[in-house]
């Protein structure tokens, strides 16, 4: 495919990915007001943390015993386009992340592709992992946070500051909660390795907490000691991850020969080569193998004088 081409496919897939999260927003929008058989509606899930507060802590407003307060004109429409406009792009993640992934792969190769598709995938499991863990840990906060006051206080939370305090904590969690697959990825390139892990362990988990502090929207000790620990497990288990692929690959070095080498010692080489295509500088073009999607075999690839 030309330049040109390219951005007529990467037009056309971010296109399609848009309108996946126009039709998850539409969704949500719908969902915010609306039960959908047991499973409550958005705004329910939304204000649960808020009424999981005692009741004495709540400010009582005439006909509603748990709600926001809402303080400028149109605002609960506003808040009910941004609930739904996050949720559905939750929703319609596969879709819109297929889009993007359709775009990319043709320039993979096979194994290449497998082992993207694994790191898209566990990317989401552990972003889903944040968020549920933060939605689970907000109530908890929230009480802290109210109780700060001693008493002396009602909380009547503004509906604008409450969503986006929780669409943040969200956020915040979930991107967080993909530090270990940052550190097998490293890993797996060889630009770390368990021995260095190992020597900055202790380091590492003061450098999570002192993060964790800074990151947590409310601040609060329940929020902060919770991410701080959750990522402490997860940076632990990626460490143990990379002490196993260590070790294979020291077992396989081993293997192959290649370790107990000395400087001046060949290194082993395979016991058959593969043929190198004719070169015809006629047409100044070599035939090669297939080596990605869209190519087929015994397609030819020019070459320019400078190659």
């Amino acid at each position: 495919m030309t330049i040109v081409e390219h951005l007529y496919e990467l037009r056309f897939r971010l296109g399609m990915a848009l309108l996946a999260v126009l039709v998850g927003a539409i969704f949500g929008f719908i969902w915010f007001g609306t039960r959908i058989g047991p499973i409550p509606s958005l705004g329910d899930l939304m204000n649960e943390p808020y009424c999981a507060l005692p009741a004495s802590a709540r400010a009582a407003f005439t006909g509603h015993s748990c709600a926001l307060l809402q303080t400028r004109p149109f605002e609960a429409m506003m808040i009910r386009l941004k609930v739904g406009i996050a949720a559905g792009a939750v929703l319609t993640s596969p879709l819109w992340l297929y889009q993007l992934w359709a775009f990319v792969t043709p320039g993979l190769y096979k194994k290449e592709r497998r082992f993207a598709l694994t790191f898209v995938g566990c990317a989401a499991i552990l972003f889903a992992g944040g968020a549920v863990t933060a939605y689970v840990v907000l109530p908890e906060a929230l009480r802290v946070l109210s109780n700060m006051g001693g008493g002396n206080f009602v909380t009547a939370l503004a509906a604008d500051e409450y969503v986006s305090f929780m669409l943040n904590l969200l956020l915040i969690f979930g991107v967080s909660f993909e530090l270990p697959l940052l550190v097998v990825m490293l890993n797996r390139v060889g630009v770390v390795h368990y021995d260095q892990l190992r020597k900055w362990r202790r380091g590492v988990i003061f450098a999570l907490f002192v993060f964790a502090a800074f990151v947590t929207p409310g601040q609060d000790p329940i929020s902060m000691c919770v991410l701080a620990g959750g990522l402490s497990v997860l940076f632990e288990a990626s460490v143990q991850i990379a002490r196993i692929h260590d070790k294979r690959q020291a077992q396989r070095r081993i293997d192959e020969g290649w370790d107990g080498l000395s400087d001046d010692e060949p290194s082993p080489a395979p016991e058959q080569t593969p043929p190198i295509p004719d070169y015809d500088p006629a047409l100044n073009f070599a035939p090669v193998a297939d080596q990605g999607a869209g190519q087929g075999a015994g397609h030819d690839i020019r070459y320019d004088d400078a190659t």
